[in-house]
């Protein structure tokens, strides 16, 4: 019998939800949609090198399941580039340890406190500031997203 079901812990929200092959427009492409779960593996393993069994503490879940996770999430990636897919990142039975801030007015990226006073911009010293585990993913900075799955539209 399956044990409950964990929410993966993911290090702050990714800076770009959303990539697409240039010069085709949306319309005529297939959508995947790479949980934040996904991304967070293959942030962990790929892009900071990390063993599974390093990567799986990281996030909050066993190594079994983070294999599968990586899995799934390469599996995706290759569609993307191999198809020409359109991918957006999104969804998941997660928790953000950090957050990311942009200020709207310059474009600069900040690791951000979950505290929702500290906003205004480090380079400019603009208010308006974006956090973008709440307008990315829908919910609150530590809320739990939908659980997402790889879909096709066209």
């Amino acid at each position: 019998m399956r044990g409950p079901y964990r929410k993966r812990r993911i290090h702050m929200p990714p800076r770009f939800g959303h990539f697409k092959p240039a010069g085709v427009p949306r319309r005529l492409l297939k959508r995947i949609e790479l949980t934040l779960d996904e991304y967070e593996a293959i942030r962990l393993a790929d892009y900071d090198g990390l063993e599974h069994l390093e990567a799986s503490e990281k996030m909050n879940i066993s190594r079994s399941t983070f294999t599968r996770l990586i899995e799934r999430a390469r599996h995706k990636m290759a569609e993307v580039l191999i198809d020409g897919r359109e991918m957006v990142i999104e969804g998941g039975n997660i928790d953000f340890v950090n957050t990311l801030l942009r200020c709207v007015d310059c474009g600069e990226f900040m690791p951000g406190p979950l505290d929702p006073e500290a906003k205004r911009c480090r380079d400019c010293g603009s208010e308006n500031i974006e956090d973008l585990a709440v307008r990315s993913f829908g919910r609150g900075r530590r809320g739990r997203g939908r659980r997402g799955r790889s879909e096709e539209i066209g």
